[in-house]
């Protein structure tokens, strides 16, 4: 399963795809929704981690554009805005799932099962 990850902090990517430690999963990165766009349409994923607050575009913007390109995508919103008007804001424009940062390798795996479940 192609899966692109997309924060700015390269740590949060870092950590996301050692949370994961899946080999079944080929995965790509980008450190904001610009960029986020270019690597989707070349790579195609099935599966986005998307942060929402990110310079040159951000996370919603890019959940816009990902799913006009793509509506079958699944995006997971991982983000530290604990604000529920951001969580309903991102399911609304077409966002699967939302966790919040910090966040666990478990929680993040079980968020990326349930991506599927329905």
């Amino acid at each position: 399963m192609k899966l692109l990850i997309v924060d700015d902090s390269n740590v949060i990517r870092r950590a996301i795809q050692r949370a994961i430690g899946e080999p079944d999963y080929e995965i790509r990165t980008a450190g904001n929704g610009a960029e986020a766009i270019n690597v989707f349409d070349e790579f195609g994923p099935e599966v986005v981690t998307m942060d929402i607050t990110m310079p040159e575009m951000d996370g919603l913007m890019c959940v816009d554009m990902i799913l006009q390109r793509n509506p079958g995508t699944r995006i997971l919103i991982i983000s530290a805005l604990a604000d529920a008007s951001t969580a309903v804001e991102a399911v609304k424009r077409g966002a699967q799932g939302f966790l919040l940062k910090p966040f666990t390798a478990e929680t993040l795996n079980t968020e990326l099962v349930e991506l599927f479940r329905d």
